[in-house]
């Protein structure tokens, strides 16, 4: 088994471009592509963003035990981390990035222990959050106000993470996961 780096954040505080951005920086970085039951937003692809499966599909690899982890994140919307993708990476000799939810990230954690290092992308501010997804002109008003409804209870999990970053600027937060990064798989 290798280590593990474990990213949660409200939606549009910053974490999967943090993510990439630190993968273009770091090699032996690979990222978990998450499963989930939901449709596929925007110019996301099967097997790339995340491996799309219907609530059938899903329901099925639950009960064939073959998620390390997994959530319904909103009301008939899963997500989860298939075994099958951290038997991938590992094999590869590469160190797992997660980009998941919060409560998938404090699961993925307390499995994992001292070979996971949990990092929470806090926004600057609620404010900000409801900015950032209203530009990314993915979702509808709706979805952005469920989002923004969710974030409050998400916010009170990052005490819970090894590692806090605010994404006030973004040069800044990923130069100060760079750093936490470097630290855990450096094993200083």
């Amino acid at each position: 088994m290798g280590k593990l780096i474990i990213f949660s954040a409200p939606s549009g505080s910053g974490k999967t471009t943090i993510v990439r951005r630190l993968m273009e920086e770091m090699s032996g970085l690979e990222f978990s592509v998450s499963a989930t039951s939901r449709a596929p937003r925007g110019a996301e692809q099967h097997g790339k963003d995340y491996y799309f499966l219907s609530a059938e599909e899903f329901d099925k690899l639950i009960a064939e035990n073959s998620f390390v982890e997994w959530e319904e994140v909103y009301a008939g919307t899963k997500y989860g981390t298939l075994k099958s993708e951290l038997e991938r990476i590992w094999a590869k000799g590469n160190t797992i990035l997660f980009d998941v939810d919060v409560k998938g990230g404090v699961r993925l954690k307390s499995i994992f222990g001292t070979d996971a290092r949990s990092i929470f992308i806090m926004p600057p501010s609620v404010e900000e959050l409801r900015r950032r997804l209203e530009g990314r002109a993915t979702d509808s008003p709706e979805k952005i106000a469920q989002r923004i409804a969710k974030a409050d209870e998400e916010l009170g999990y990052a005490p819970q993470f090894d590692v806090v970053v605010v994404n006030d600027n973004l040069d800044t937060a990923v130069a100060e996961v760079h750093d936490a990064v470097a630290e855990f798989i450096g094993g200083k």
